[in-house]
């Protein structure tokens, strides 16, 4: 399997290495060549975007422990570089690393808006909740420029078919317009994903996402808009920021939150041994512990994919962590879950070939 390791975490960046797919068949090390020479820490990886050919834009979730029916995409990989980020080996389709690449080498879909137009206007579609940003933030840095997260919820406000947003993203209020007519129809509700309140683990864990500061904003301008919003206080992990669970919830409800979810850390496939690399890097003195007390939620591996656990973990660090949820939630009268009722009656087929009247 090819492999490229990077000797320390760029600045900016989560993952340390850059280990290639798991489908490459190529192998590439890399060695010393005797030249003492200091990295130019300017020399950092860009960031690339990759239009991407897509046929269709919804994805049908068949997983009895997610609450959407469909999820949309209009990106691959993540700019904000969480290390713990679960979307990370769906790179290694790509032929690319669930590493660096997942966070330099962006797909985006230019033709989101009219897939998503013909697929809701196709005879005999259900309307259900979308999911939008399941697995990548819809609001990367680069939607400033292409728009296409706009664009879809567009066509979504013009169906009258609802959707949940989730985003780390300050972006998220360039669209409040769009949001406020759909919150006004009982179309959308926004997930702020909040993983702790402290800058300096912030820096550690989500480079390039927006500050906690930043985020508790965004929830209070967006309540203070009508528009519904939960907070994601995930994901925990042990020893690195669970301890600030009960402050987040807080913090969040305080802003202006109505509802709030958390899980478990996940670390499938390749997120493991890059999740295992950062805690070398930067927790050292507590990594083991680390790791130990994920393996107890997950049967003593790094990661159990049983529907039903994959996002609790099973044991008494898991379930010590679920109760602690469900007492703060309750003295913050927070309603759990991330099912917030949204109304799919007034549903109704986009003209294909055109944006019809949004307002």
């Amino acid at each position: 399997m090819e492999a490229s390791t990077f000797a320390a975490v760029q600045k900016g960046r989560g993952a340390a290495s850059n280990a290639a797919s798991r489908f490459s068949q190529l192998a590439r090390s890399a060695e010393h060549d005797g030249w003492d020479i200091d990295e130019d820490p300017a020399l950092a990886i860009e960031t690339t975007l990759i239009a991407e050919k897509a046929k269709t834009i919804l994805s049908k979730n068949d997983s009895p422990d997610i609450p959407f029916d469909y999820s949309l995409n209009v990106y691959r990989g993540c700019e904000h570089g969480c290390i713990y980020c679960y979307a990370r080996p769906s790179h290694a389709y790509h032929g690319l690393s669930p590493g660096l690449d997942f966070e330099t080498k962006l797909f985006y879909k230019p033709d989101a808006a009219r897939l998503l137009r013909e697929e809701l206007a196709r005879p005999g579609f259900k309307p259900s909740p979308i999911n939008l940003g399941g697995n990548t933030d819809p609001y990367q840095p680069c939607e400033k420029q292409l728009g296409l997260t706009r664009a879809v919820m567009q066509v979504l406000l013009e169906a009258r078919c609802p959707f949940a947003v989730v985003t780390k993203g300050t972006l998220v209020l360039r669209d409040l317009d769009l949001l406020q007519e759909l919150a006004r129809l009982q179309l959308v509700v926004v997930y702020i994903s909040l993983t702790t309140l402290d800058k300096v683990t912030k820096r550690i864990l989500e480079p390039r996402a927006a500050s906690p500061t930043a985020r508790l904003k965004v929830i209070r301008t967006l309540t203070d808009a009508g528009v519904p919003v939960g907070v994601n206080a995930s994901p925990m992990i042990p020893f690195i920021n669970d301890h600030e669970l009960e402050r987040i919830l807080e913090a969040a409800r305080d802003a202006g939150a109505i509802r709030a979810s958390t899980i478990l850390v996940r670390l499938p496939r390749e997120v493991s041994p890059l999740f295992r690399e950062w805690l070398a890097a930067h927790f050292p003195d507590r990594a083991q512990r680390v790791m130990h007390a994920i393996q107890s939620a997950h049967g003593g591996q790094d990661y159990n994919a049983e529907w039903g656990a994959r996002f609790t973990g099973t044991g008494p660090m898991a379930e010590l962590l679920r109760r602690r949820f469900v007492l703060a939630c309750r003295r913050l009268g927070l309603m759990m879950g991330e099912r917030i009722p949204l109304d799919v009656s007034g549903f109704r087929p986009p003209a294909l070939g055109g944006q019809g009247q949004l307002f």
